[in-house]
C-alpha cells in the first residue's frame, strides 16, 4: 500500500512569497528508499528537495538533498529552509542538521513565534585555480575576469568570475551547452562589486532554467573570495542580489571570518517563507 509523506513548499532568501529559490522539504522521509528520493525531486523539479530523517551523528535532524538529477552533500538554500520548515513548529532557536558534510548549525531568530532570519555555519571551502579559465571567459564572452578565476568546494564545487559591473552581469546570455563543456559539474557564478554591495548570477545545468534564483552554498565562498582577494575585509558582511533576471529576486547575506592563511568560520544568512503544503502518496 503507498504511504503519505508530507511536504512543505518554502521560498528561501526572500520574505516575500513567489520569490526567492523555491524548495520542497519533506518533513519526515522516515522509510523512504534513496531511489523514490530521487524520483520525488524529479518529480518537484525544484532547483533542490530535502528528506528529514531521524538523526544518526548527534544533531537535531538528519537531512539528505536531492536536485532532480543526483544528491548532494550539502547545499545552502535547502539547509536553511529545512530549518525553517522543521523549527517553525518546534519554536526552536538553533537547529544542528546533519549534511553529508558533517553538521551544520542553523541560528534562527523570531519575533513571536514567527522565525524571522537564519544564519548557518558552513563547511569550510577548499579553493584550487581553475584549470580551464580561458575556455570559461570565452564562453561568457569576456576577455578576463577582475579577480581570478578560482573553484571552491564545500560539497558543491563553484567556480568565480568577476565582471565589471552589475549591467554586464544583468546582460549575460550564455550558452549552457558550451559553458557545461567548459565547467563540467561545476555552478559558474559571476559576480560584480559596487558600493560595497554584490550581484551575482548562478549557472548550473541541474537547474531546469539553468540559472539559479539563490545559491547559499556558493554565497559563503563568496565572501571568502573577496576577503582572499582584499576586495572586502574579512569579518564584513556582504550583501548579495540574485535571482532578478529570471523574475525571483533573493537576498543573500555572508561573511567570511580568519584570514588568507586560515578561515575560521563561514556564515550566511537570510530569510524563508511557507507558500504551500501537501502530501504525496509513495
Amino acid at each position: 500500500m503507498p504511504k503519505n509523506y508530507r511536504f512543505l513548499i518554502l521560498d528561501v532568501f526572500t520574505d516575500t512569497p513567489f520569490s526567492g529559490n523555491q524548495l520542497a522539504v519533506f518533513t519526515n522521509a522516515t522509510g523512504m528508499t534513496s531511489q523514490q528520493m530521487q524520483a520525488l525531486a524529479r518529480e518537484i523539479n525544484f532547483s533542490e528537495t530535502t528528506f528529514v530523517l531521524p538523526p544518526q551523528a548527534g544533531g537535531d535532524i538528519c537531512m539528505r538533498i536531492f536536485s532532480p538529477e543526483r544528491e548532494f552533500p550539502f547545499a545552502g538554500h535547502p539547509t536553511l529552509g529545512t530549518a525553517f520548515a522543521i523549527a517553525g513548529p518546534l519554536q526552536s532557536t538553533l537547529m544542528r542538521i546533519e549534511t553529508g558534510m558533517g553538521i551544520v548549525p542553523v541560528l534562527l531568530e523570531r519575533e513571536g513565534a514567527k522565525i524571522v532570519f537564519g544564519s548557518m555555519q558552513q563547511p569550510i571551502p577548499t579553493v584550487r585555480p581553475f584549470d580551464a579559465a580561458n575556455e570559461l571567459l570565452a564562453v561568457l564572452g569576456v576577455s578576463a575576469s577582475r579577480l581570478p578565476v578560482e573553484v571552491y568546494s564545500n560539497g558543491i564545487d563553484h567556480i568565480f568570475v568577476m565582471f565589471s559591473s552589475f549591467a554586464q552581469v544583468a546582460s549575460l546570455k550564455p550558452d549552457l551547452a558550451r559553458l557545461q563543456a567548459a565547467a563540467g559539474d561545476a555552478g559558474v557564478n559571476c559576480f560584480a562589486l559596487e558600493d560595497g554591495k554584490v550581484k551575482t548570477r548562478m549557472f548550473f545545468t541541474d537547474v531546469a532554467t539553468g540559472e539559479d534564483a539563490a545559491t547559499g552554498s556558493a554565497a559563503g565562498p563568496l565572501a571568502v573570495h573577496l576577503a582572499r582577494h582584499g576586495l572586502v575585509e574579512w569579518g564584513t558582511e556582504v550583501v548579495i542580489s540574485q535571482g532578478a533576471e529570471i523574475g525571483r529576486p533573493s537576498t543573500l547575506y555572508a561573511r567570511a571570518e580568519g584570514s588568507a592563511q586560515q578561515i575560521t568560520s563561514v556564515g550566511v544568512g537570510g530569510c524563508a517563507v511557507v507558500v504551500a503544503k501537501g502530501e504525496f502518496a509513495v
